[in-house]
């Protein structure tokens, strides 16, 4: 299929089955929402988000999808149902900048604010007060987040900074590429120390380059589809000047590498990107292609602790199965899934103040499991997934990176 056909006509493709609609859990947990299948194809169909001036033919419930991809997952002929949404928002934002919501500016561009802390003396401490202040007033309502939210804290040292001091083993000869994130890299930069060890161990110097930026799932979600194009130009360079080296590019974040690798080119359909994505990796991915080869580094746990594992949608997206819980098994951990479904949090979706009833609708099946289960640690690969579970249950949270690099350490 071609990359315009698949990114921008595939909602000819569609033939309303409703496959999407019953797999969708915004749809089951909020009633205003009219459904994938309405405010994807048939949005884009009709062309409703072009018409400037008729509010009567825009559909209010494209808002509220919040791009979980499960729509895509469940479509029998292959439609790219979020991503039609996606560019709707985009085409109604553009035409419509006002309708943006301090809360859209704020989320979609955490990146700036991060950014910003970095050059402040003091900054990322001063931040941290300030919303620690704001969450006990009931400032952030106001906003536009949910006030019943914990936002999620800077680091006081950003991973990018701690690289610089991490000393790698002397000869190692072969490399790879550090895409780490905004998440990691500003809030929870210990998922990308973990990285660093299990590659080192494995044979393998890490690299990072500075150049990267956020991957713009943020943006998109957010209805910013220029900058996210802007980012994604960036990214995709630097991802082919790597190739061209036999360099390959590995993310532990899900969403950053379902945007690197699928979501730049269904959106924007350029040839680069599609080529770009042969060289990213999510980092389970890669280390089950190591294990497969015979070169993943052996090891075995002994231990009675019990983890949970969830499975991010973004991860399920990618259609490469629970390739964290097959290695953490390998090793002996002790590990089930939830199979309970999306978390509800999807990326910023569920710290917007409107979207958070429905965010803890869709995520009470998984605190349910997790709470029944009463593990050690909740295991997951999404950084966010894990803030709604810390949200929802009492439950301790963990990269699965974490857990084998812990292992390793043994």
């Amino acid at each position: 299929m071609e990359l315009e056909e698949r990114a921008r006509d595939s909602a000819d493709n569609c033939i309303a089955c409703t496959s999407c609609v019953a797999a969708c859990p915004v749809t089951k947990a909020n009633p205003d929402y009219k459904g994938p299948k309405l405010v994807g194809p048939a949005h884009n169909r009709m062309h409703f988000s072009n018409d400037l001036g008729n509010f009567d033919d825009y559909e209010e419930s494209l808002k509220l999808c919040s791009n979980c991809k499960n729509c895509d997952i469940t479509c029998p002929n292959g439609v790219s149902v979020a991503t039609l949404n996606m560019l709707e928002r985009g085409k109604y934002y553009k035409a419509h900048p006002e309708k943006h919501t301090q809360a859209d500016k704020m989320l979609s561009h955490n990146f700036q604010m991060a950014d910003l802390l970095k050059s402040i003396p003091m900054g990322r401490t001063f931040a941290n007060m300030g919303m620690s202040i704001g969450e006990a007033m009931g400032m952030m309502g106001a906003m536009g987040i949910a006030p019943q939210r914990h936002s999620p804290r800077f680091a006081t040292t950003y991973f990018r900074e701690m690289f610089k001091d991490i000393k790698q083993p002397e000869g190692l000869t072969k490399e790879v590429l550090f895409f780490p994130g905004c998440y990691i890299d500003t809030n929870d930069p210990e998922v990308g120390v973990a990285f660093v060890k299990v590659m080192n161990a494995n044979g393998y110097k890490v690299l990072m380059d500075d150049r990267f930026k956020c991957c713009g799932s943020p943006l998109v979600v957010g209805g910013y589809l220029d900058e996210a194009k802007s980012h994604a130009d960036n990214n995709v360079a630097i991802i082919n000047e790597y190739a061209a080296k036999q360099i390959p590019v590995i993310a532990c974040c899900t969403s950053c590498s379902l945007m690197l690798k699928a979501e730049y080119t269904e959106l924007f359909a350029e040839e680069k990107m599609a080529e770009a994505a042969k060289n990213v990796y999510d980092a389970f991915e890669f280390l089950t292609i190591l294990a497969d080869k015979g070169e993943l580094k052996q090891v075995k746990v002994n231990t009675d602790k019990k983890f949970l594992y969830h499975a991010p949608c973004h991860l399920r997206a990618q259609g490469m199965g629970t390739p964290a819980v097959d290695l953490l098994r390998e090793i002996g951990v002790d590990i089930d899934t939830a199979d309970a479904g999306c978390c509800g949090m999807s990326g910023s979706y569920g710290f917007h103040k409107e979207n958070y009833e429905t965010s803890m609708k869709i995520g009470s099946e998984l605190f349910d499991k997790i709470n029944a289960s009463n593990p050690h640690k909740v295991v997951c690969d999404c950084g966010t997934c894990r803030e709604q579970i810390r949200h929802g249950t009492n439950a301790k949270t963990t990269h699965p990176i974490q857990v084998l690099a812990k292992a390793y350490e043994q």
